[in-house]
């Protein structure tokens, strides 16, 4: 008889706010050839000799300031959700988790899963849409300690769920007692990529960013394509809120220099809203299901000061799915579709 399980996997953290252990998690972070595209000699001598020269000191202090007594506050989340999700599923059906990078990590947890007997994983990587740099490493990590520690295991890969209806509910249950304070505008603030991943990604190599209005025209593109997605997700958490069209907008953070990225940046946005009059704002991050550096440092302490130095009158992040009721009934729906189909 198989035993099945579910494999929830998310970005990951450094072991503390050490800058070694800072350093050490961007090394593996950064050394990704999916998240640094860059031939392997390239990508080392910009690793090693520029980045990992300079950005630990600034990283470190960063992670400090959202440190919890028990650690990362996504690690923290992700623990939350396992056990949450674990109690709601009951113990025929196990939840492990695991982090692309740092602890614990893939190799460690695949390893465990094989001890325990598990034959059969629902992989669940803990992100709606799909890029390179974060659905697809994970899959490929998790598909090569497969072949390296249990070859016989088979892996049912949860797909990208960024208009999943269920998902999209979840979303809205979440937002909505946020959007009915009085606001001015509600910003989409999703996770940045270079717009090279965006035509990497197409394997047509003749839709993205080369036909007019390509992230609305219908396209098989679409099915690898992080903006597309992203504004579809914008598209129907709008259409189930009944947002008006005035009153929202989309932006991307998280960028490095070098090359052009998805635009607009979120940091310009936060000061040019209250310029335009948007002085009461509402920013959400889809992109992230657990609030981590990105949401708490980057937004909710960096944004709002760049927000209200503007002009701006009041500002709230809205937080992430994180370990809430919603969520946790959208992941046991999907675990249940396939416990049901096997």
């Amino acid at each position: 008889m198989s035993q099945r399980a579910v494999l929830l996997v998310n970005l990951g953290s450094p072991d503390s706010t050490s800058v070694p252990d800072v350093r050490r998690y961007l090394r593996e972070f950064l050394g990704d050839e999916r998240v640094l595209d860059l031939p392997a000699p390239l990508r080392f001598v910009l690793l090693e000799g520029i980045i990992l020269r300079t950005r630990p000191k600034k990283s470190a202090h960063a992670y400090a300031s959202i440190w919890q007594p028990e650690g990362s506050p996504l690690v923290i989340t992700s623990r939350s959700v396992r056990d949450k999700l674990a109690a709601t599923l009951g113990a025929e059906t196990p939840v492990y988790l695991a982090m692309r990078y740092g602890n614990p990590s893939i190799a460690s947890v695949m390893a465990q899963m094989a001890a325990d007997g598990v034959t059969e994983v629902l992989l669940f990587p803990q992100y709606p849409h799909y890029a390179m740099s974060s659905w697809e490493t994970v899959v490929v990590k998790v598909f090569a300690e497969r072949a390296r520690l249990a070859p016989g295991m088979h892996i049912t890969t949860v797909q990208p769920f960024f208009q999943d209806a269920d998902y999209i509910e979840a979303l809205y249950q979440v937002t909505a007692p946020y959007l009915s304070q009085p606001h001015d505008h509600l910003l989409f603030s999703y996770h940045g990529i270079p717009e090279r991943h965006l035509r990497k990604g197409d394997s047509s190599k003749a839709h993205c960013t080369l036909v007019a209005d390509c992230c609305t025209t219908c396209s098989p593109a679409h099915a690898t394509c992080y903006k597309a997605q992203v504004l579809a997700t914008t598209r129907a958490l709008v259409a189930r809120a009944g947002i008006a069209a005035d009153k929202h907008s989309v932006s991307f953070q998280s960028r490095l220099a070098g090359e052009p990225w998805l635009s607009p940046f979120t940091d310009y946005e936060l000061k040019r809203l209250p310029q335009a009059g948007k002085k009461r704002l509402l920013i959400i991050c889809p992109a992230f299901v657990a609030d981590c550096l990105e949401t708490i440092e980057e937004i909710s302490e960096e944004g709002r000061e760049d927000f209200m130095g503007a002009g701006g009158e009041s500002f709230q992040q809205i937080p992430c799915l994180n370990d809430q009721k919603p969520y946790i009934e959208f992941l046991a729906q999907r675990v249940g579709r396939w416990l049901e189909q096997r």
